[in-house]
């Protein structure tokens, strides 16, 4: 039995991708964010003491963190994981990459966007937008125009991730990719990452995996 503990709006949207790639047979149980604080349900720390989401229960065990359970599956399954040759370290990279590195300063903009909006006194909003503009000017404009500029030079060399075969890499990498078009209006047009994007999106298994657990970004963030 394989059962995936799927968060609205979040990226455990991959895991789901995942599984409808292999063709697996799962059962999906989804969880609301709280609508004020917009977290997930205290019920997932009966699962994992973080309450955190992804989590797949297959095999006899609880399994968390996106790479993590893409590893696993590609492995057990034997198909789309790293492939042979020069590729599979591209596939590595890019797996880790992901959250260890692109996630970063999406994460910094996601905050310092919700402090500009946060409803403070009129005599501290203007110290708080002043705080929030001087760390994106300082740091996450400039993360994110390096970051994002070098997977749009790597994306217009190849069609995919690893190579020019589609691979979990390019399943990972789509949440940074489609969070820096929510999050990124400063960026550059990007017609390279723009076109792998609008490839891997239109892959029926990732139509699957939005009918059956939604967008990984919430509605009125999403640009793309």
């Amino acid at each position: 039995m394989i059962r995936l503990h799927h968060l609205e709006y979040s990226r455990s949207t991959r895991v789901l991708w995942l599984l409808e790639e292999l063709g697996l047979e799962y059962e999906l149980k989804t969880y609301p964010r709280d609508p004020k604080t917009i977290r997930g349900p205290k019920s997932l720390r009966e699962l994992h003491p973080l309450g955190r989401s992804p989590l797949l229960e297959i095999d006899g065990r609880v399994l968390a963190e996106s790479g993590a359970i893409l590893t696993y599956l590609t492995e057990r399954e034997g198909r789309l994981g790293a492939p042979e040759g020069d590729a599979r370290h591209e596939y590595h990279y890019w797996l880790h990459y992901a959250e260890g590195s692109a996630v970063s300063p999406l994460l910094v903009k996601l905050i310092t966007t919700g402090v500009r909006k946060a409803p403070l006194p009129f005599f501290i909003k203007p110290i708080a937008k002043g705080v929030a503009d001087k760390i994106d000017a300082n740091f996450t404009n400039q993360e994110m125009s390096a970051h994002f500029g070098w997977i749009e030079q790597a994306l217009s060399e190849r069609d995919y991730f690893a190579a020019d075969e589609f691979s979990a890499a390019d399943i990972q990498m789509s949440y940074p990719v489609q969070g820096s078009f929510v999050r990124g209006e400063d960026l550059p047009a990007r017609p390279a990452t723009r076109a792998w994007l609008s490839r891997v999106q239109n892959r029926p298994a990732y139509q699957k995996a939005l009918e059956r657990g939604g967008p990984p970004m919430m509605p009125s963030q999403s640009r793309t």
